[in-house]
Formats: structure tokens, sequence, C-alpha cells
């Protein structure tokens, strides 16, 4: 992996840690006990020169020759054996042989990852793939690809530029004459990317594949890394570590007071249960999208069907597992630890007795209040509406939905969009049980307006974002 310089030294020192987040204990029966992200290990018999090279490996980066196996055989292969089922908290970094620290080092971001790093073929190129993104990172820059086993923390200037030069295919030579460096050193970094899952290399005939082959062609890098990085409770996947620790918990609903407050009718729960079709009945039910109808929707039934889908019931403590009490609501649909973070925004077109304009719906208060009577606006979303749906009329009503992320990012971390995005299928499903269950047609469209939303329903953004629209109306 290391190349000799002219007075015979290294030119790079591989050195190995453990993560920030694993923790070493030794149990009374004398076991190691290693606690990371990915859980608990134990190691019973563990050398004592073992656990000290694992204790100097917490400390930051170190040379396999100055851990306390070094010259042992035995204990060598013991070590080998802990990094081994530790892979998932084992650091790999390359480092310049003038202890000035690492030139980069590979994070892992899966629980079993490899890291087979080795010598690249001669004359054989490589490119970043086109995965790969490079980005700001507490003081470093960061390069990771949703498929790689390992994100990378480029600490120095040549692993800088020796990264950002491979948006197309290149030589050792060639980066080394861009980086200034040895050509050494910059086979040794390339050969670091390309372990940690970053970079490609080339094929043998000189063309390129992605790790996963074929099936990676119908992702977007946009989407994939979305996917990856949204699990719940993914490593590496929390927002802003700084912002988390200062952010409150915001208040249950938002409060909005920018125009006239309109109260809406209230329906009596027992009697629509008396009378409601079954369950089964509605989901049996084909799902179309009907043709608009020209008659006005009452404002009447506006109200009943926002108390029917979307009202807040009640407001208490409630927590999530291992968390802190927050308050909450409880609402007809579902949300995780009720945090509900979803707003609904009314279009209103055609109504008895409501003007038209665009409406805030507070579901405490069951209200609208108007925000927006800017009328060509109001008109801008229907049409995006009506062609999204295939009609040919605009819809009486536009409900837009939109997601107050403080609310939700405080509790959940770097999972907080995936999660309102299940909310928002939630709530889209219980509006078309809802409209069906009042005779009314109820279907969720794909409005695709860039900001136009946003700026029509006056949100902060990103604080407030737009993440969804249905259309309701009378049934043509």
């Amino acid at each position: 992996m290391t190349a000799d310089s002219p007075e015979g030294r290294a030119e790079t020192i591989r050195l190995l840690s453990l993560t920030e987040d694993t923790l070493l204990e030794a149990a009374d029966d004398g076991t190691l006990v290693a606690i990371s992200w990915w859980g608990e290990y134990e190691f019973p018999g563990t050398p004592e020169e073992v656990r000290a090279s694992l204790d100097r490996m917490a400390l930051g980066p170190v040379t396999m020759a100055n851990l306390a196996v070094a010259g042992q055989d035995e204990s060598r292969v013991s070590l080998r054996k802990v990094l081994t089922r530790l892979s998932g908290s084992v650091v790999h970094s390359l480092a310049l042989n003038d202890g000035q620290g690492p030139l980069l080092s590979a994070i892992p971001v899966t629980q079993n990852p490899a890291f087979p790093v080795g010598p690249l073929p001669a004359a054989r190129r490589v490119r970043l793939s086109r995965f790969t993104s490079l980005r700001a990172d507490g003081g470093t820059l960061l390069a990771e690809s949703p498929g790689a086993r390992y994100k990378v923390a480029l600490s120095s200037s040549p692993a800088v530029v020796i990264a950002s030069s491979l948006a197309a295919p290149r030589t050792v030579d060639e980066l080394a004459g861009t980086a200034g460096v040895p050509s050494a050193v910059v086979a040794d970094v390339l050969s670091f990317l390309v372990a940690a899952g970053v970079v490609l290399l080339a094929r043998p005939d000189g063309g390129f594949a992605e790790s996963g082959g074929p099936d990676l062609s119908v992702w977007s890098p946009g989407d994939l890394l979305f996917h990856t990085r949204s699990r719940t409770w993914q490593k590496g996947a929390a927002p802003d570590p700084d912002a988390a620790r200062e952010m409150r918990e915001p208040p249950v609903v938002k409060q909005v007071t920018a125009g006239p407050t309109f109260p809406l009718y209230r329906p009596d729960p027992a009697v629509l249960a008396a009378r409601d079709p079954t369950l089964t009945s509605l989901l049996e039910r084909d799902h179309t999208c009907p043709e608009f109808s020209e008659r006005a929707l009452p404002a009447r039934q506006i109200g009943e069907f926002l108390f029917r889908a979307a009202r807040v019931r009640s407001v208490g403590p409630a927590h999530l597992p291992g968390g802190p009490a927050h308050e909450a609501s409880q609402r007809p649909y579902f949300s995780v630890g009720c945090l509900y973070e979803l707003e609904i925004y009314v279009g209103i077109n055609r109504c008895d007795d409501l003007t038209r304009g665009i409406y805030h719906y507070d579901p405490l208060w069951h209200t609208l209040t108007l925000i927006n009577d800017d009328l060509p606006v109001l008109d801008g979303l229907l049409d995006m509406a009506m062609v999204a749906a295939g009609g040919h009329a605009r819809p009486s009503a536009l409900l837009t939905m939109t997601a107050r992320m403080s609310r939700i990012a405080w509790a959940l971390g770097g999972a907080a969009y995936a999660t309102t995005l299940l909310h928002v299928g939630t709530l889209q499903q219980v509006f078309s049980l809802a409209a069906k269950a009042m005779g009314l047609t109820a279907h969720a469209v794909p409005v695709d307006a860039g900001d136009r939303v946003d700026q029509a329903l006056k949100l902060k953004w990103p604080a407030e974002v737009s993440v969804g629209e249905c259309v309701l109306n009378l049934p043509g």
C-alpha cells in the first residue's frame, strides 16, 4: 500500500482508530465489551495487549507498528479478529509520514463493511461514482455515496484536489500533475477512495460499472441518497448536530393571523357513525378520477370533510420510545409520536359561503383563515391541479399539505422527511375515505410547480415546505 521515498522512508502510512461513538468497558469476569452504534459486542478472554491496543485506537489514529501487539504474532491475530467483528466502528486513515495528521479517513456507515485496500493496477483509470457527492462537514470535505460502505473525510488539500478532479476518468500520473504531489501518494489516496466505494476503478477493457450493476439505472443520485440516508436512525443521517441541540419543541398547531377567520361546521360524530357506510364497503369501491363538477361545494361540506379527516380531537403529553415527553395531539389520521407536522391549506374556487382565495386550516379551532386573496395566484394553482388530474375544469377546492419540518425533525432527526412523506400518504388515504363516505370525490394530484406553491401559500422556506396536494369536488 505504501511507496518508498528517495530517502527510503514510506511516502504514506496507514492508521487505524475507533469511531467516536465506540465505548470500551471491562466486565467483572474480564470480558472486553465494546458498545457501538451497531450494538454491544463481547470478547471473552481478550489478551491485555489487545485491550491496550483498542484503548489507543479509541484515542485517535495509530499505526499498527505503534500498537501494543506490535511484534507479537498471536496477539496481532487476536486483534485482527476483534477488529473484523467491529469493522462497522473502525476508521481507516491515510497520512503522509510527516506527523501532520491524516490526508483522508474512511468512516464506516454500515455494520460489517470490508475495506479491500490494495495497489491500483498499472495505468488503470479511475473516476467518481455518479452517485458520489462532495459536501462540507465539520471543517472537512466529505465524499459519500449511497451505495458505499464508507464516507470519506478529505482532511488535506492534496486529497481534496485529487477527489474533486475525478469527474472524468483520470490516471495516477495525470492526477499527480494536477495535485502537485508524488505519483505514489496519489496512488495510495486513490486506492483508499476505491476501497471506500466512492471512486470507481475502470475494468480492464476501459469501461466503468457501478457496483450495483444495471439495477442502479432506475435510480437518480438524489433519490438513492435520500433512500439510504433517511431510513430510521441510520448512522450519518442526523441533521446539523449543533442546531439539533439548540432546537426547542415547536408548537402543536401553527398560529396564523393573516386575515379574516371563518368558523367551520362541526358535525356530530355519533350521527356520522350511525349513518356512514362500512370501512369495507369504502375500501372495495374502485378508485377513479372523475371529471370535476361545475357545481359549487357548500362550506358546510368543506367543514364536515376537514372535521372528519384532520381536526384536533385532543391535546396532551406523549413520548417517543426512549425520548423525552412532548406535547402532542390526537387527530383522525396516524402520525409517528403524534407529532403532526402537516398543515393544510385550502384553495377555494367554487363555494356557496366562502369567497375565492387561499385559506389556512386551523385543526384545533376548526377554522379557515384567509391568507392570500390574489386570484391570479389561486387560478395558477387550480390550473396546475386540473392539468395534473387530467381534467378540463378547475376543482371546487384544492387542498395543499405542507410540513413544518422543525415540528418533526427535533424528535426524529435524519428520519424526519422520510416520515413526513409517510404521513402525507396516510392523510391522503383518510381524505379519500372521508370523501367517499360523504359522496364527494377527493384524490391526490402530482402538482409540480417548483417554488410556486410555497410562494402562493406564503411559506417561510425551508422551515415549512409543500409536500402534497389533493383535489376536492362534487362528483360530475
